[in-house]
């Protein structure tokens, strides 16, 4: 019989991608907690993340297995989530760093593995209920952008757990992510002059901060949750909210219109992200954040404080075109390019009705 002081000794945890990042920002929580015996930081670089073991290496190395036998539990942070990363190199890194995370771990008998996807893989509809529940089916769209990536990184895991039986995954799905250093589609719609929205449909806004997010991540680290989790701010803020705190006016066009000409753009190269991505930013997608919820976790953030920081770290931002103007090149992305090309396309038709006239 295993005495009960070495079953309950606190595991030995590790972080990849642990140099920046939301990898960072998890890497300072869990090396203050008494809750793991120690911490391991693993990236291709060094971080400044002090009283914790540095293993220097790229995720996606088969010696991985090697660097981690000594490892309970495993978070995977390292994905690459750029906006200005080419689709299919991003796709490429993302995909062979999770499966070799996988891969390593059940090698290496890691007991669990924790990875973050998002909660776009259920998909954003006019007709989704609000919230929806965290056993609702993965109904996103395949794409070359960053909701495929997720899909196929939870394809991985599916897979990994019917060719090893024994390790454990947790899937934690956030919704809207914000904080410090955050960069998306989603915080790159609040940049713009005037906000997307689709004629008979109005989005809910929920959000998840970077600070709720880490710590829903140690509470999967230490197995309180497992399975699929999703995470976010208690319930969503209305469109006319959204529009009341940022100050920012809608401009409303026929569903058809907006994702036909993002389409097109798309396939254009005007736009490197498809025109899917703007469903979740005019269809809602709030999850209800019941296996927290019930383990006792709290969000510090609710969705109006952190939609009012999204709103602070943008200041000074303006996208047009999909472009920043911040004396930088910066990623054209589908919201962004969509807004101003549609808002321009809906004026050129005013125009030429009036000409008509």
């Amino acid at each position: 019989m295993v005495p009960t002081s070495k079953r309950l000794r606190p595991p030995v945890v590790a972080v990849t991608g642990a140099a920046s990042g939301i990898g960072r920002a998890f890497l300072v929580k869990v090396a203050s907690s008494a809750a793991f015996r120690r911490v391991v930081a693993i990236d291709d670089q060094r971080g400044d993340v002090p009283d914790v073991t540095w293993r220097v290496l790229d995720v996606r190395d088969p010696l991985l297995a090697n660097r981690i036998s000594d490892i309970d539990v495993l978070v995977h942070l390292g994905g690459d989530y750029t906006l200005d990363a080419d689709p299919a190199e991003r796709r490429a890194y993302n995909l062979r760093a999770a499966q070799t995370v996988l891969t390593a771990s059940a090698a290496a008998r890691v007991r669990r593995v924790v990875l973050v996807t998002s909660a776009m893989v259920y998909g954003a509809a006019p007709d989704n209920a609000v919230p929806l529940p965290e056993d609702s089916p993965v109904a996103a769209e395949p794409d070359t952008g960053m909701v495929g990536d997720h899909l196929e990184i939870e394809a991985l895991v599916r897979r990994s757990l019917r060719s090893h039986p024994g390790l454990e995954v947790t899937v934690v799905r956030p919704a809207a992510v914000v904080g410090p250093g955050v960069d998306s589609v989603i915080t790159r719609h609040f940049e713009s002059p005037r906000l997307l929205s689709v004629k008979s449909c109005s989005p809910r806004w929920q959000f998840c901060h970077v600070d709720d997010l880490v710590s829903a991540l140690e509470m999967a680290a230490l197995g309180t949750v497992s399975g699929v989790v999703a995470v976010g701010s208690d319930g969503w803020l209305e469109q006319d909210q959204v529009e009341e705190l940022s100050g920012l006016r809608r401009f409303e066009l026929p569903a058809g219109l907006t994702f036909g000409t993002a389409q097109r753009l798309h396939r254009l190269g005007v736009t490197p992200a498809p025109a899917t991505d703007l469903h979740y930013v005019v269809y809602p997608w709030v999850v209800d954040c019941a296996a927290l919820r019930e383990a006792g976790w709290k969000p510090l953030w609710s969705n109006e404080a952190a939609f009012k920081q999204l709103l602070e770290l943008r200041a000074g931002r303006h996208t047009v075109v999909g472009r920043r103007l911040s004396g930088k090149e910066a990623t054209i992305t589908a919201a962004g390019a969509t807004v101003a090309v549609l808002g321009t396309a809906a004026i050129v038709r005013v125009a030429r009705k009036k000409r008509r006239v």
